[in-house]
Formats: C-alpha cells, sequence, structure tokens
C-alpha cells in the first residue's frame, strides 16, 4: 500500500494543478455568504470525485473479487491512458483556455454544493490524472476496504490545497478577494507549464509499465 501510495503522488499533484476548481471557487468567495458558498462548494466537488471514482472503480471490475489480481485489462488501461496523456501534455494538444465563471451574487450554499459537483462530474471524462490513479489502486495487492480508503484519501489530499480559499476567507473577510485573484493568476500560469509536464511524464512512465508487463509480465510498479 506504501508503494502504491508513493507511485499516486505524482498523479496527485497533477490532478491538483488544474486551476478551474480554484476559479470556481473563488467565483464563489466573490458574492454573498462567501465562506459558507465556498466550502458547499468544495464540498459538492469532493463528494462528486470520491463518488465517481468509487463508480468507476466498481465499472472496471467488482472490487471484492478482483483487486487483489493484477491482469492484463489493468496493464491495458494504464496504456491506454498513458497514451492520452502524453497526447495532452504535448502543445499541440492544449486545450482552449476553458470559460471562467462570470461574477454572481445569487448563490446560495444549496447551489454551490451542485455547482461543485456539476463541476467535477462534466470533467470527469477528461480527469485523466483520476484515471490513471484509480487504475493504480485497482493494480494493487489491496484488500476492498485499503483500496477504498486510499481512494478516500487521495480524494482528501486532493482537497486540502483548495481549502485555502474559504481559510482565507473566514480569515480576512472582503480582503481576501484580491489576494484570491493574484492566487488564481498565478496558479494558471505554473499550471500551463508544470501541468503538461507532470502529465507528460506519468504518461511515459505509465506507457512503459504496461509495455514491461506485456514483453516480461513484470511491470515497472
Amino acid at each position: 500500500m506504501n508503494e502504491t501510495a508513493v507511485i499516486l503522488l505524482p498523479i496527485l499533484i497533477a490532478d491538483v494543478i488544474n486551476p478551474v476548481l480554484f476559479a470556481f471557487l473563488v467565483y464563489a468567495a466573490g458574492g454573498e455568504r462567501p465562506l459558507l458558498n465556498s466550502s458547499a462548494l468544495l464540498l459538492g466537488h469532493l463528494v462528486a470525485y470520491l463518488g465517481a471514482g468509487i463508480a468507476i472503480a466498481l465499472s472496471l471490475e467488482q472490487i471484492t473479487s478482483y483487486l487483489a489480481s493484477p491482469s492484463y485489462i489493468d496493464y491495458g488501461i494504464g496504456l491506454l491512458v498513458g497514451i492520452l496523456l502524453v497526447w495532452v501534455a504535448l502543445p499541440a494538444a492544449k486545450k482552449p483556455e476553458q470559460k471562467r465563471p462570470e461574477q454572481s451574487h445569487a448563490l446560495t450554499p444549496l447551489s454551490a454544493f451542485g455547482i461543485g459537483a456539476m463541476v467535477n462530474l462534466v470533467g470527469i471524462p477528461f480527469a485523466l490524472p483520476y484515471f490513471a490513479a484509480i487504475d493504480q489502486i485497482l493494480k494493487a495487492d489491496l484488500s476492498s476496504f485499503e483500496a477504498v480508503a486510499l481512494l478516500v484519501a487521495y480524494n482528501v489530499l486532493y482537497t486540502l490545497p483548495f481549502l485555502i480559499v474559504p481559510a482565507l476567507v473566514a480569515l480576512l473577510g472582503e480582503r481576501s478577494r484580491p489576494l484570491l485573484q493574484r492566487i488564481n493568476a498565478v496558479l494558471e500560469r505554473v499550471s500551463a507549464f508544470l501541468m503538461p509536464a507532470i502529465l507528460g511524464g506519468v504518461g511515459v512512465a505509465l506507457v512503459l509499465d504496461a509495455v514491461l508487463y506485456f514483453a516480461t509480465g513484470n511491470g515497472l510498479f
């Protein structure tokens, strides 16, 4: 389990530096009840991400009967995800800038929770680092409880950096808005070069892992 956790770390970093969720949190913090709304949006995202992760894992194979025995399908999925990660990391494959939410003061905690969940569910088909993380968990020799616990831990660790938004709102109130906007701008610039590098590295590692397994019966991980 510790070895799997080490493998998941760079995947988690690539997942976290995606600026889309942060932009929506800044949006939620810009209206009325900023602390409640930003916290509710983050909670909605976490619940949807964890639920989607469990659903993806279950759809790949029955957790209770499948986790202890990595097979060709695991490495096949890893190969596919790795190729997609490398493709996404290439400059020619950069996505157009995603539209950021316009400022609104009509949010409620309930609607913020729904937006957080929707942001996640809409982006799930393109959440390649998350698919890579789930594939690594499925490949590991883990019990069902350990696998679910690791997936929960991944989601909690993914959420922790974004707690800076409600934390700054709680500490600074209105003064947090310009600071959050500056952090958002920095995150977008950093992710523009750091995310492709990490995604490309993870993708190459997954491809090599799968190729070695198919060729020799032993993967990198």
